[in-house]
């Protein structure tokens, strides 16, 4: 499973990357399937303090899987992400099974 990382209009901390490797890496035990993992982190330019947004697609066979947060910092909005994510992956894997 290949895990890519892109930060639109400015660098990821070192940090940021390994905590968003680690955390999506623990997506197969949810769904044995997964492809690839595409993240995009975005800075909104607003006045809110949930400027911080990341977007995720979770590449599986046959479909794709994506979900979005904002949140005040990019770990919070991963950590969100993580459990959204696990929840769908799980929903698509009884999917495979029932039909």
């Amino acid at each position: 499973m290949e895990i890519k990382i892109k930060a639109v209009g400015f660098s990821a901390s070192t940090q940021l990357e390994e905590f968003i490797q680690k955390k999506f890496g623990k997506m197969d035990k949810y769904h044995d399937g997964i492809v690839n993992v595409d993240t995009v982190l975005k800075l909104e330019k607003d006045d809110n303090l949930e400027n911080k947004v990341v977007e995720v697609t979770v590449a599986v066979k046959g479909q794709d899987i994506f979900a979005k947060k904002n949140a005040k910092t990019f770990e919070e909005a991963v950590d969100e992400l993580c459990d959204v994510l696990k929840r769908q992956l799980v929903k698509a894997k009884e999917k495979e099974r029932v039909g």
